[in-house]
């Protein structure tokens, strides 16, 4: 069989598993959630195995030391994806809430209801544990999901999908509800981007490069967010141990993640004070700073900025840095440069940020906290589905009811129109 008619016969077996899961209970869903994430803890040490046949490869590769963080699948982390499925069980379901009802003058009643989108494709990078988040949300809301995840990380994908559908099977539902594409030839991301009778929605996770392939060469809808180029402005009223501690913390704790700080914006009558002691800070975790010239006056160790810095996306220990005149021109750095992922504010001043968040247009924007708090999870939603920073059909962090739509229902007593 070719692979353009393997993706073709995965897709059609996911459309039929997905008008399956459609009319579940929201209890058997979480039954089937809390068994995935039993069975994941219990095959740890298989996951472990698989996770190092990946890891071996890539540190024979060369990738880098960010990349490989992101591969690694441990005890911990099969954790993680364990309480990331059971949360997502505890999670109200969206699936059958009517949002509105309204009588019209002739007296019908019209409302509409959540329905899942049916088959959701997600294509992604490293990143082991988005098998399983993407999985279990995916079915808690009623869709079929296929998973075509990098060629790096093909064994612990694998692995991770064989629970999943053993557990489907186990509750005499389809398996066919969880695809994970097997083959690493990326031929087969092109034709699965061709199955739009079969495919409703694609997700791209990953680089800029992939989502990019992905969206150029989709015939599906594509959820877009081709990467986090994220700011912190520390304004001239911030508290100094506060937007230390919050730029080192969105900076340092994980550089290789989209939600990573990637430019510091400092405003101009701090400068001479918060620029030396967040380069002093940065420079002890090992951060290479890059700035402007005001920057480099207080701070004359720090590299050069060129124009590519201002919209890089670094995922590394390497930080932008500028001196600004005032918020207004932070806020238009920000929509020249920024990439609508996550903006944070530092401020005491309550005018400056209720402007920030009214003026800045991306999908997150913060005051007092850390861009690493821009995730699904943080914010409540369970296992995160990846973020949107287009505005339709979601903008922003995507959990459940984003993986839905809304169809109307129309309730009469014999009307009919004149």
């Amino acid at each position: 069989m070719t692979i353009a008619a393997q993706m073709l016969s995965l897709a059609a077996e996911a459309r039929q598993a997905g008008r399956i899961l459609a009319n579940l209970s929201s209890a058997v869903k979480n039954d089937l959630l809390l068994r995935m994430a039993a069975a994941l803890e219990a095959a740890g040490p298989t996951l472990v195995e698989a996770n190092e046949k990946d890891l071996a490869a890539a540190r024979q590769s060369g990738l880098s030391p960010a990349m490989i963080d992101r591969l690694v699948l441990d005890d911990q982390r099969i954790c993680a994806m364990a309480a990331g499925l059971r949360e997502v069980a505890a999670l109200p379901d969206p699936v059958g809430e009517v949002t509105s009802m309204r009588r019209r003058p002739n007296g019908i009643q019209v409302g509409r209801v959540r329905i899942p989108l049916g088959v959701i494709g997600i294509v992604y990078e490293s990143r082991p544990n988005v098998t399983a988040d993407a999985a279990g949300l995916c079915l808690k809301s009623g869709n079929a999901v296929v998973l075509r995840g990098g060629s790096e990380a093909i064994h612990s994908n694998t692995a991770i999908g064989a629970i999943l559908k053993g557990e489907l099977k186990n509750l005499g539902l389809p398996p066919a509800a969880v695809q994970v594409v097997a083959t690493t030839d990326r031929q087969a991301v092109l034709e699965l981007l061709k199955c739009e009778e079969s495919i409703d929605l694609i997700i791209p996770r990953g680089g800029e490069g992939l989502i990019r392939f992905v969206a150029e060469n989709s015939r599906i809808p594509v959820i877009k967010h081709y990467k986090g180029v994220c700011h912190t402005f520390v304004d001239a009223d911030a508290d100094f141990d506060m937007a230390e501690k919050i730029c080192i913390n969105a900076k340092v704790q994980r550089p290789g993640v989209c939600n990573a700080m990637e430019t510091l914006l400092i405003h101009k009558d701090i400068a001479e004070t918060f620029v030396p002691r967040i380069a002093q800070a940065m420079r002890a975790k090992g951060v290479e700073l890059r700035g402007c010239p005001i920057t480099r006056s207080f701070a004359p160790d720090v590299k050069v900025a060129t124009e590519e810095d201002w919209g890089a996306e670094y995922l590394d220990l390497i930080l932008a840095v500028r001196v600004v005149e005032d918020l207004g021109e932070a806020v238009a750095h920000i929509d020249r440069y920024g990439s609508l992922h996550t903006e944070v504010i530092v401020t005491r001043d309550y005018h400056n940020s209720q402007r920030f968040l009214r003026e800045v247009n991306s999908s997150v924007v913060m005051v007092n906290a850390s861009s690493r708090f821009s995730d699904g999870n943080q914010f409540g939603l369970g296992a995160e589905i990846g973020i949107s920073t287009t505005k339709l059909h979601s903008f922003g962090p995507m959990g459940l009811e984003d993986l839905t739509t809304r169809k109307f229902i129309v309730l009469g007593d014999g009307q009919i129109r004149a």
